[in-house]
């Protein structure tokens, strides 16, 4: 059920009071949702902005033209798949390592 309803003069929508006829567990797992949601969009595009910044000074070297040639565009691809690699990896062994009880 949901907290806001379309009901009313005047056609916009109210706050509900289903708060407090104890709906809220909906509410909040409703609200965990969007949260977790949220926090993974922006995690990806700052993982898309770290790869720009990288890669861009690593396979640029002047300034850049209207169209990629193949060698820059080569350069970004492997520039993005090491990043990824690398990432991967230490995100791996630092879970494995919690896994053992040892600590970072």
């Amino acid at each position: 059920m949901s907290i806001f309803s379309d009901d009313g003069p005047t056609g916009r929508g109210s706050f509900s009071t289903d708060l407090s006829n104890g709906n809220n567990s909906n509410v909040d797992q409703e609200l965990q949702d969007f949260l977790m949601l949220e926090k993974q969009k922006a995690q990806f595009n700052a993982q898309i902005h770290e790869f720009n910044d990288f890669c861009w000074e690593k396979c640029f070297n002047d300034k850049p033209k209207s169209k990629l040639d193949t060698k820059t565009e080569t350069c970004l691809n492997n520039c993005v798949d090491r990043f990824i690699d690398v990432s991967l990896l230490i995100t791996n062994r630092f879970a494995m390592s919690l896994q053992k009880g040892g600590k970072m």
